[in-house]
């Protein structure tokens, strides 16, 4: 952290003094580079990416004509990434369009339990023991495809969302050559034994989800502002019949709140806050989907919460999962050098970060109290050994928080490469510093 902090410091000196005025972007900027990033609840990470940019004569610069964003990449614990993102406020006038595509391999997926405080972390089994037991992890592939359209009330800064979504989700056992499948006997597990989990959700399932609600927008620029708020409320819900005929369904309404507020402070200082609410409002929605965080235009391919990189920030990626979420971001963004190089603008920027969340509505909690009769051996490091009773913990939900710095590497405005450090201020939400090298601003 040390060197890090000397290196911002170093390059503030170097490229202040060389700040010049931007250069208006014009025609297509292509820009192919390698995936190298790192995550702590992933691993390193390693590919190829590209962000493509066309804005046109440049009157819109620093916005674009059009994006399109293509990756292929992988992750050293097992997981892989197929990604392509096509974004235009232009191609239909008056409307703007987006489009995902995405395949996400999670061999090695993190799973905590459900209720955050209420489900047991053992900092000593988040990872995959000399027995070959992974108790904390699951597959969890997903395919996806999104489409989204949005407008304006006339003149005004309100406008309107309409999406469909369709999500296939493939899960079971972890997959990872160090596992010793005969030996293997997982969180996944133990709730399914104890109908936690229910059985006609272990495998996945196929859901055609909608998406309506209203956007408030008064911000300076999208990926980068420098002031206004964003409003974002939408309700999103899928009726179950992509998986046969059956008695169980999985039909489900939810509704989401995302309040986005930036304050400058001198030119190049940024207060950013971020308060957001996700509930279930009627039905059954599977499990496997809790810890989707919806949003309305994907920052990032990996929207997964709440915990790690996109929520609470230096948790264990998606320690809190529950029916509705509450949680908070407040940044502290200093831009703290701007130049120009290979005919780009580039900025460098740091955000001092605390994050907050927490679970407000539970699920299955009634069938998580059956452990408590279940007095089996479930695991045993270091010396001691839990058992399933062990794994519901009793305790009421609480605030997990979180604290930590970042460095940003942007170019044009658009282009973000970040490089985050984040740590829990509970041991029970992760030990040691949370690492992430990605992409963009998490709001």
């Amino acid at each position: 952290m040390k060197r890090l902090m000397t290196l911002v410091l170093l390059l503030a000196a170097v490229c202040s003094a060389s700040a010049q005025e931007e250069i208006k972007k014009t025609g297509i900027n292509f820009g192919p580079l390698p995936a190298i990033g790192y995550s702590s609840d992933l691993g390193w990470h390693y590919g190829a990416l590209t962000d493509i940019y066309q804005y046109g004569d440049g009157s819109v610069y620093p916005d674009y004509k059009w994006k399109i964003n293509v990756e292929a990449s992988w992750y050293s614990k097992g997981n892989s990434v197929y990604h392509a993102f096509f974004d235009s406020k232009y191609l239909i006038p008056g409307i703007r369009v987006s489009a995902d595509l995405t395949y996400l391999g999670n061999k090695t997926t993190n799973f905590y339990g459900f209720n955050g405080a209420a489900s047991l972390f053992v900092p000593e089994l988040n990872k995959i023991t000399e027995e070959g037991q992974g108790m904390y992890l699951m597959r969890r592939d997903d395919f996806r495809f999104e489409f989204t359209t949005q407008g304006q009330f006339g003149d005004s800064k309100w406008g309107w969302v309409a999406a469909m979504a369709f999500n296939s989700y493939k899960l079971g056992h972890a997959v990872n050559k160090s596992l010793n499948p005969s030996a293997d006997y997982s969180l996944y597990d133990l709730y399914l034994a104890h109908g936690i989990i229910p059985k006609e959700e272990a495998n996945g399932g196929k859901h055609l989800e909608f998406k309506a609600g209203v956007v408030f927008d008064t911000r300076d620029h999208e990926n980068n502002p420098t002031r206004g708020t964003n409003i974002e409320a939408f309700i999103y819900g899928s009726p179950d019949f992509l998986n046969g005929k059956r008695d169980y369904h999985n039909d489900y309404l939810k509704m989401a709140i995302h309040v986005k507020q930036f304050f400058p402070l001198g030119n190049r200082i940024v207060i950013g806050a971020h308060a957001a609410f996700q509930s279930l409002i009627a039905g059954n929605a599977p499990f496997y989907t809790l810890q989707t965080i919806q949003p309305i235009n994907r920052k990032n391919i990996i929207t997964d919460g709440l915990g790690s990189t996109n929520t609470v920030r230096g948790t264990v990626a998606n320690r809190l999962q529950g029916n509705a979420y509450a949680w908070a971001n407040l940044e502290f963004r200093w831009t703290f050098a701007k130049f120009q190089w290979l005919n780009q603008n580039w900025a460098l920027a740091t955000n001092p970060f605390f994050d907050m969340g927490m679970v407000v509505s539970p699920y299955r909690l009634e069938q998580m109290k059956t452990l408590l009769q279940d007095n089996t051996p479930i695991a045993t490091v270091n010396g001691k050994t839990y058992t399933a009773a062990d794994f519901y913990t009793q305790q009421a939900e609480k605030l997990h928080m979180s604290a930590g710095i970042g460095l940003h590497v942007i170019m044009n405005q658009n282009f973000n490469i970040n490089f985050e450090f984040g740590k829990c201020l509970d041991k029970n939400d992760g030990t040691g510093l949370g690492i992430n090298i990605g992409l963009n601003y998490i709001f």
